[in-house]
């Protein structure tokens, strides 16, 4: 198990090499990653459905949630709200701004593409019509509470789901062991999942899906381009913040001399 000045250490290189990507590796890990993420929302929400109690239907969701960063970290693929983490390789100097914004955007891109691919196939391969097409129903009953969010809610909810997000990256970092990662992660993810935080890649998954489920299985909805847009506005900024804030306040505790 590593020390945190030694996971500080190895998420600094890691941010060199995410970094120096070539432009389609990059993009194909990051489709990959918002695939993964994307499959843990369709697994999370079926594992729901049929739950009439509501806290013990997002308990159960938040339980099978963090399989999509396992995916993400053990499998290797780039998924931007953990590469938030590269503040700590900019500040640091070893990346230039220009590196950082060369991959953030082309992750998220990706992210957003394998994200919404995941949506498409969910949808139209009929696997919404479970349990009497009541996850069809949820799809959409989700992508509508999320794009009725104000902008300040989804905002600081962005926040606190980036801030337990990159935590679990950094917890996964301590273990050199596959199944030591896996447990390390899957508290903080099953945290943000069961408080209701807001991630912007799942949203790149789950506004689609409500959209693609309603028109397919001809639902009333409530759901707007402009409420999608504006939640993802929101949730990656706060995101961002979040993220940002811990890989800050680590490279202080651990880099800065």
């Amino acid at each position: 198990m590593l020390t945190p000045p030694e996971i500080a250490r190895s998420l600094l290189a890691a941010g060199e090499s995410k970094a120096r990507l070539p432009l389609g590796k990059m993009l194909l890990l990051a489709i990959l990653a918002g695939a993964y993420i994307a499959l843990a929302g369709v697994g999370a929400t079926a594992a729901a459905v049929t739950v009439e109690s509501g806290s013990l239907a997002k308990l159960l969701s938040a339980c099978v949630f963090p399989a999509g960063l396992s995916m993400v970290i053990l499998a290797g693929s780039e998924l931007f709200t953990g590469n938030c983490l590269m503040v700590m390789a900019l500040l640091e100097r070893r990346i230039t701004p220009a590196q950082l914004l060369r991959n953030w955007l082309t992750v998220y891109l990706g992210n957003a593409v394998g994200g919404a691919a995941v949506a498409a196939l969910a949808v139209y391969s009929h696997t919404a019509s479970l349990f009497g097409d009541g996850l069809a129903r949820s799809m959409v009953s989700i992508a509508e509470s999320k794009a009725a969010l104000g902008f300040g809610d989804a905002f600081l909810r962005g926040v606190l789901c980036n801030f337990l997000v990159c935590l679990a990256v950094w917890m996964a970092a301590a273990s050199k062991r596959a199944e030591g990662k896996v447990i390390a992660l899957f508290f903080p993810i099953l945290l943000f999942v069961l408080c209701g935080y807001e991630h912007c890649i799942a949203n790149l998954y789950y506004l689609p899906a409500g959209a693609f489920a309603a028109a397919e299985y001809g639902m009333e909805t409530t759901l707007t381009l402009a409420g999608c847009l504006e939640n993802l506005a929101a949730v990656t900024l706060g995101n961002l913040v979040g993220g940002a804030a811990l890989g800050v306040g680590y490279r202080f505790a651990y880099l800065k001399e």
